[in-house]
């Protein structure tokens, strides 16, 4: 991609499949763990790849640590997996009013069926998944729960029921960085899953085909394989996978042999002809299951490549060339196979590789919405209402993100099918698709928001703080390192110098030529912060310096 065009959007005449393989070479590189330097530029590459942004502490935490150590940090996770949402909500307009929760306390076990209830606890649920992603840890866990919410993409619109909804995502990130083939089986049984693609329609007498069909095209072997599925064997796993229902008051799936197929089910050559043995009793459909797993993980090859290409995407570059899939997807495809479908075995080899930190490999994707507006929130550390005393305003803070969010197309927990959002498999634009005349306004608007008024609400106010931000800089008395500084974090390509010394004659100098205007208007503000002419001279050229940064087309690409 032209980092400098992109916004023009330019659309390729060739259409290819998701599978293809680009001819033209774009880099060599390969797996050899990288031993290059590891200061700023490439902490914030790591970091904004692994996380939702690169905060200025840090990435000042992260250069106190090689390349291994960093990696190995992000790859395990110490903290405690993240306290439920809580009812943030009021009773009003109910049926059934919820008031065996009480206010500031987690509604996740306690079952309730009224539809005002259930929607207003969605919307909790959205609202606390966005402040999850804000005050993330320092691991990759949240990346990879947002990775996995989209392969097994489900809507919220669907499921419906907001404690199996809760279910669903805390199974994503409770499986995040291991067994794949075990996740793709607890996936199966989950009644979120079981909810949005029929499964607990999936009867003997009336078999439904949805699950059977997304579970080999989207979920494991993909469909570019050649020779590949039929839809002879969608119908045969449609059978196997019948009898599975939904115990909605303890938001779990379980098993009704009563409706089970319990004949013979037969695949086709793709599957080697198999013939998974149809069986009756208590655990005939855990069994059926497993054989079918253990059927279509056999197809080695291509679920290792179909799920290390869509890892590869997300993380390095959407246009995998001939030395890339040589390079990268073969060994990294291997390795899964060898290490038992292990992914964070597979996350840990291509973070630490050449090929990750290769400067063709930086700066190339645009920001998904959530990146942006995540990313924007923790970089310029926006304080949010303290969620443990003020919950109600927090979750309204969290909300308003959500909803500006959703406005640039992604809106969390509800991609637009089954398929996750398009700009994460459609090629030939991929994350091109991300940016339109629609909105790239609206993202411009968001961030102008963002650093002049803020958003309020209940006497609550978010905004940037662009004099705190600047603090945090080496030397923010000096308008060239402030720039500098600050364009290390909000960047991932350069700036010219043209253009630097532009920005800092027009915005920080206030017209003039010598850098004094600036740093005489810092030091009189650092020597007597109350005094509010001072303070008022340093917030203006700051706000407007941040501002301008974040409407050029650079502040777009991770």
């Amino acid at each position: 991609m032209n980092r400098r065009d992109f916004l023009t959007a330019k659309r390729k005449s060739a259409q290819k499949t998701p599978d293809s393989i680009s001819q033209t070479a774009r880099t060599q590189s390969g797996l050899t763990p990288y031993t290059g330097a590891f200061g700023t530029e490439e902490v914030v590459h790591l970091l904004k790849r692994t996380m939702f942004g690169a905060t200025a502490e840090d990435v000042t935490y992260f250069k106190t640590r090689s390349v291994t150590q960093a990696i190995d940090e992000l790859l395990n996770p110490t903290a405690a997996l993240p306290a439920p949402p809580v009812k943030d909500y009021n009773e009003t307009g109910t049926t059934t009013p919820d008031t065996t929760v009480a206010p500031g306390t987690t509604w996740v076990n306690t079952y309730n069926t009224d539809g005002t209830i259930s929607s207003r606890r969605r919307s909790s649920f959205k609202k606390w998944s966005i402040g999850i992603m804000i005050n993330q840890d320092r691991s990759i866990r949240e990346k990879m729960t947002l990775f996995w919410h989209n392969h097994f993409a489900t809507e919220t619109a669907e499921i419906i029921d907001p404690m199996i909804l809760y279910r669903h995502h805390a199974l994503l990130r409770a499986d995040a960085l291991g067994d794949f083939k075990k996740m793709v089986r607890d996936v199966t049984l989950d009644a979120g899953m079981l909810r949005y693609l029929n499964g607990y329609l999936n009867t003997a007498t009336a078999p439904d085909e949805n699950y059977a069909r997304e579970l080999q095209e989207l979920f494991t072997v993909g469909k570019e394989n050649n020779p590949n599925y039929t839809e002879d064997d969608v119908k045969a796993a449609a059978r196997v996978l019948t009898g599975w229902r939904i115990d909605y008051p303890n938001s779990t799936g379980y098993y009704d042999n009563n409706r089970h197929d319990k004949n013979n089910k037969q695949f086709s050559s793709y599957y080697s002809n198999t013939v998974i043995t149809g069986r009756n009793g208590a655990t005939a459909g855990e069994q059926e299951l497993d054989d079918l797993l253990n059927m279509i993980f056999a197809k080695r090859e291509d679920v290792s490549r179909f799920i290390v290409k869509k890892i590869y995407r997300w993380f390095c570059y959407y246009t995998i060339d001939a030395a890339a899939n040589t390079n990268v997807i073969e060994p990294l495809a291997q390795l899964l196979r060898d290490n038992n479908w292990n992914i964070k075995v597979v996350l840990d080899t291509l973070l630490k590789s050449e090929h990750f930190f290769d400067p063709l490999n930086r700066g190339c994707l645009i920001k998904s919405p959530l990146e942006l507006g995540i990313a924007l929130c923790r970089e310029f550390d926006v304080k949010f209402p303290n969620a443990a005393t003020e919950y109600v305003d927090a979750y309204n803070m969290w909300d308003y993100i959500r909803a500006q969010v959703a406005t640039f197309n992604q809106d969390f927990a509800d991609p637009p099918s089954v398929s996750g959002w398009p700009a994460y498999y459609q090629e030939p634009q991929f994350y091109e698709l991300w940016i339109n005349s629609d909105t790239l306004p609206k993202r411009n608007r968001f961030t102008d928001i963002m650093v002049t008024t803020g958003y309020t609400r209940s006497g609550k106010n978010i905004k940037i703080d662009p004099i705190a931000f600047a603090k945090k800089m080496s030397n923010p008395g000096d308008p060239n390192i402030l720039i500098t500084d600050s364009l290390a974090i909000l960047y991932r390509v350069p700036l010219s110098q043209t253009s630097r010394d532009t920005i800092k004659k027009n915005i920080l100098l206030s017209g003039q030529d010598q850098d004094y205007y600036w740093t005489n208007a810092w030091n009189a503000y650092i020597a007597n912060p109350t005094d509010t002419m001072a303070l008022q001279t340093v917030n203006t050229r700051l706000r407007d310096l941040y501002k301008y940064f974040m409407n050029l087309a650079e502040y777009q690409l991770a």
